[in-house]
């Protein structure tokens, strides 16, 4: 079955929403998301969006504070249209009926503010900021008459034509098991992060690197893999899966210490709690390293109860289903793989290297982060890209439009190894504790080779696998997390020296003489 659509989106976060009600006056619509509608890393985000909303900030001090915390490898023309586009994106999503956090006011915004950041700039609503943009944005999708979701739909391919123009993908419904073709001249890939290719993340189970696996086999040019930021702070608990504890916690005058009691982060950087989150992460590696602990504290209880509870409604009720007053005692936290910083390089609408195939958000590397991101500044990054891609994927569509034609429909391989299947899944667990071992916060070539080497046979294992074998959501995954971490290894590797995210101890100083390049890759499509 073909399902013909002027614009498909794979994904449905803030980037790919934004891109989608652009759009959606100048053709149709087709939103493809893995599973329900609002299941994606925007939902997650708890921090808020960084904006110059207040005349005792400026763009110039923003731009600054980004350029730092990249280390060296920030686009600054990106920067700088990112950051003088925030106020009018920020003045859009409240346009559109989202209720940010005021001041003690009631009439301006009450800006926060987290590591790196030199003024208070973040946006928020309570530290649920992300489930309240995408309140937001699905309320006005589903009410547009050109936009159809299409939730537990799994994008297993892109499809490329002769001349090596995307011309949409691949679907597999997740409830029939059919895979449909989807036609588009115009695909936009939003499909968020690979953190679930570690074991411990902060990231939804649904971001498993589909859209930088897919784009990458069609082709694409991807770069800076190596520049994974951990969050320093999550959860410790062995009841659940990883729980982030925001960076606005520290903002508002956490303080961390050993469980010895201890505050440490002043012995690492002059900013202490609020330095930029890869020293943070590094600083408690070194510390659980030291003490052979599990975690290290998060103190909030010097601060007044009633604050601590305005401020981080969310938090505070988390943590009390695990028996965790905050405002009592601190918070046990661990750092967790929580963002990638490379991914499928674009251009500032957008573009990637293949005609007909867009990137926004946590799957596109534009230059923005250059080798660690600023805290709050990835949502800010997929409002403004996904503006710019939407503006220039509609003149497109209008300049040259493409003809439906039929394209060749999925084929089916053989049939499913029942057996086969329980053997190779556990391939799954593998990869995520090579990666935390061997690929984390600290690394080294002999761990980096080591890594490189047993990757090759597991993805191997699997590609022969599923060349034989009918898709199923678990299989899509399994290959795109193996084939994702191959190529982070292969970044990490080429990269000769410490720089933002990536640490190697047998290159511990940042080279600036041969090391102010992005790391880029790409596969040659077969045939």
């Amino acid at each position: 079955m073909q399902n013909d659509t002027d614009f498909l989106l794979i994904g449905s976060g803030i980037g790919g929403l934004t891109f989608a009600l652009q759009v959606a006056d100048h053709g149709t619509v087709a939103v493809v998301t893995k599973k329900s509608d609002h299941e994606s890393s925007t939902n997650y985000a708890q921090g808020g969006i960084a904006a110059v909303m207040s005349d005792k900030d400026s763009f110039r001090s923003h731009l600054e504070d980004t350029l730092q915390a990249g280390a060296g490898l920030c686009k600054r023309r990106v920067v700088e249209e990112v950051v003088r586009r925030g106020p009018e994106c920020i003045q859009q999503l409240m346009e559109w009926g989202a209720r940010f956090s005021l001041a003690e006011d009631g009439a301006t915004l009450a800006l926060g503010r987290e590591g790196g950041h030199s003024h208070n700039r973040i946006v928020h609503a309570a530290d649920l900021t992300g489930a309240e943009i995408e309140r937001t944005l699905l309320g006005r999708i589903n009410d547009h008459p050109n936009v159809r979701v299409f939730p537990n739909h799994q994008a297993v391919d892109l499809i490329m034509d002769e001349a090596g123009r995307c011309r949409g993908a691949y679907i597999l419904d997740a409830e029939s098991g059919r895979v449909d073709v989807f036609s588009a001249p115009v695909t936009l890939l939003a499909t968020g992060g690979c953190g679930n290719v570690y074991q411990h993340t902060t990231n939804p189970a649904i971001a498993t690197g589909d859209g930088l696996a897919m784009a990458y086999r069609a082709g694409a040019v991807v770069a800076n893999l190596e520049f994974m930021q951990f969050h320093p702070t999550t959860l410790y608990t062995p009841e659940a899966r990883s729980f982030l504890i925001s960076e606005a916690v520290r903002g508002f005058g956490g303080i961390l210490r050993t469980v010895a009691g201890e505050r440490f982060m002043t012995k690492y950087h002059p900013c202490k709690e609020l330095a930029p989150r890869d020293v943070v992460a590094r600083a408690i590696d070194r510390e659980l390293k030291l003490s052979g602990q599990p975690y290290v504290l998060l103190d909030l209880t010097h601060i007044n109860p009633d604050r601590v509870k305005s401020r981080f409604p969310y938090i505070y009720r988390r943590c009390l289903e695990y028996r965790l007053d905050i405002t009592r005692e601190p918070i046990p936290v661990v750092p967790a793989a929580h963002y990638m910083c490379g991914g499928v390089r674009t251009g500032l609408d957008g573009r990637t290297s293949l005609p007909g195939l867009y990137a926004t958000g946590e799957v596109a590397c534009t230059g923005l982060h250059g080798a660690n991101r600023l805290a709050s500044n990835s949502l800010l990054e997929a409002l403004v890209i996904s503006h710019r891609a939407a503006a220039a994927a509609a003149a497109e569509l209008r300049s040259a439009p493409a003809p439906k034609t039929e394209l060749p429909p999925w084929d089916k391989g053989g049939s499913h190894d029942s057996e086969e299947w329980v053997l190779i899944s556990h391939d799954r667990s593998e990869i995520q504790r090579l990666m935390w071992d061997y690929v984390g916060i600290m690394r080294s070539n002999k761990r980096l080779e080591r890594a490189r080497r047993r990757l090759n046979l597991i993805v191997n294992d699997i590609e022969d696998f599923y060349r034989h074998t009918p898709v199923t959501e678990g299989l899509i995954e399994l290959r795109n997390l193996a084939q994702v971490a191959q190529a982070i290894i292969r970044c990490a590797q080429s990269r000769r020296e410490s720089r933002g995210l990536h640490y190697t101890t047998d290159y511990p100083e940042r080279d600036d003489r041969r090391g102010r390049r992005d790391t880029v890759l790409r596969r040659l499509r077969q045939g």
